[in-house]
């Protein structure tokens, strides 16, 4: 009985500010607590900036809702993920503005095709200078351990020089075999980057020509 006149008691005070706020104008604010539970202010309150309010006319009509205030995590956490959409807005922008100019670049895929092989012949040039370099430096670690078995067949002891010059040497070939692995490696990466280049040229291409269709 005593929480159903506390609710009709309530319900007449809220009537009461409400015909209050239309004929008087003197409420303009409007918000629930963390209770749940409305309140009304002719000035807008620290509780009602934490909660929310809403903004109310002179005939009791609300004209504005204002958000409640966010925690500090939550405003971490919103900072976070608007830096987190303005990066992938300027990520988006940025590739557009590469394929826009990879087009003007490329009008037709033979164009492209030659720019992607011209890459290819570069790194296959550098691969070319690198084994006949190595060829060269392998014949010349076979030259100096041949003298150094022909001493050894002799019973003869290898000089120190010609012992050091064998380690230097086979540090060289070692260097250059390196050196031609990663080259081959890049050759056959770049290969694989440049199927996806190409696929990504023809759906832009594609879309472009779409575009200027319609």
């Amino acid at each position: 009985m005593r929480k159903s006149l506390l609710v009709i008691a309530v319900a007449v005070l809220a009537a009461s500010l409400s015909t209050q706020a239309q004929n008087t104008g003197n409420v303009r604010y409007k918000w629930h607590d963390g209770q749940g539970l409305m309140h009304f202010s002719d000035s807008l309150t620290a509780e009602a900036m934490k909660y929310g309010y809403e903004l109310v006319n002179d005939r009791g009509l609300v004209v504005q809702r204002v958000p409640r205030q966010l925690t500090a995590a939550e405003r971490a956490a919103a900072a976070k993920l608007a830096a987190e959409q303005a990066a992938q807005q300027r990520a988006a922008q940025e590739r557009a503005n590469a394929d826009a100019q990879m087009l003007l670049a490329y009008p037709d895929e033979d164009s492209y095709r030659i720019s992607l092989q011209q890459v290819l012949d570069t790194i296959d040039q550098q691969i070319h200078t690198s084994q006949i370099n190595l060829r060269g430096q392998e014949k010349a670690l076979t030259d100096l351990l041949g003298r150094a078995a022909d001493l050894e067949n002799a019973k003869s002891p290898v000089p120190k020089p010609l012992a050091d010059s064998i380690a230097q040497q086979r540090n060289v070939v070692a260097t250059l075999r390196d050196t031609l692995r990663r080259q081959q490696t890049l050759r056959s990466n770049t290969e694989q980057q440049q199927a996806a280049q190409l696929a990504h040229y023809r759906e832009v291409r594609t879309a472009a020509q779409q575009q200027s269709a319609e």
